[in-house]
């Protein structure tokens, strides 16, 4: 009987000792649950905070920058990163950015030395356009300031193309083959500028892989056939703008992108 009232005796003991630490633990479980939600809306606005949005250029101007460095010059919708007045004239429809009546050429606000640019273009029965590349001047020295690659509604199977159709490097250099798509169909053309070194690629082929340092002489291509920039190619700009053109045709364009190349312009 002693016994068992001992038993009882410490077992009361032990429910006063403990109870306070438990109605403590049962008290603190919201303030920790409470900690946890507050930890998990931090690092939301953390990771939001920490998310790529928009990259600030040379001339102020922003430019959305997506995965790996490619900076979006057409996204389908905005024009922003293009000079005005021609960026509000070419028309954008559908995610696509088209050529109007007298829209004039089309220039980037920034400048760019080594990059890629990866772009579509389509063109329709009597396409005449081309990608400018390096203008240091723009508009205002175009032809004789600027290299450009031909785009041409120059589309016809088992021909040999020639310095005037798509991907050329426009009165300079032929493509190595035919590439092009039937009009009406888009293209993809991707071209890379690392100091005189060119290369294009159109359709997954690449037609031009040349190096502009072949080019000594103004007006005389390195295979002797004549062309018409009063600049040795050798010598043109190393830094400009990127320009699409208008030759009062139709042409279209869509996904835009560029990167500049070893942490260039």
């Amino acid at each position: 009987m002693r016994f068992a009232r001992v038993v009882a005796a410490q077992i009361a003991l032990a429910a006063m000792l403990f109870a306070p630490g438990i109605s403590a633990w049962a008290a603190g479980a919201p303030d920790t649950a409470k900690a946890t939600a507050t930890s998990s809306k931090a690092a939301t606005a953390a990771d939001k905070a920490a998310a790529p949005t928009a990259t600030a250029t040379a001339t102020g101007t922003s430019t959305a920058t997506i995965a790996d460095g490619w900076i979006t010059l057409f996204d389908g919708k905005d024009r922003s990163a293009w000079q005005e007045p021609p960026a509000r004239k070419w028309k954008v429809a559908d995610g696509v950015l088209t050529s109007t009546p007298d829209c004039g050429n089309l220039w980037t606000k920034e400048k760019f030395g080594d990059f890629t640019v990866d772009l579509e273009f389509k063109c329709s029965k009597d396409s005449n356009s081309g990608v400018f590349l390096r203008s240091a001047k723009g508009e205002e020295n175009w032809l004789d300031g600027s290299i450009e690659i031909q785009i041409l509604s120059s589309y016809g199977p088992n021909r040999k193309p020639d310095k005037h159709d798509s991907g050329a490097v426009y009165d300079c250099l032929e493509p190595s083959v035919a590439a092009e798509k039937p009009i009406g169909e888009w293209n993809h053309m991707v071209i890379t500028a690392r100091g005189n070194a060119i290369t294009v690629v159109l359709n997954s082929k690449t037609i031009i892989d040349t190096n502009l340092d072949k080019w000594t002489e103004a007006h005389k291509n390195p295979d002797g056939t004549p062309n018409k920039f009063k600049t040795a190619y050798k010598d043109m700009d190393k830094v400009g703008y990127l320009g699409l053109q208008y030759h009062g045709s139709d042409i279209a364009y869509r996904n835009i992108k560029i990167k500049k190349l070893d942490g260039g312009k």
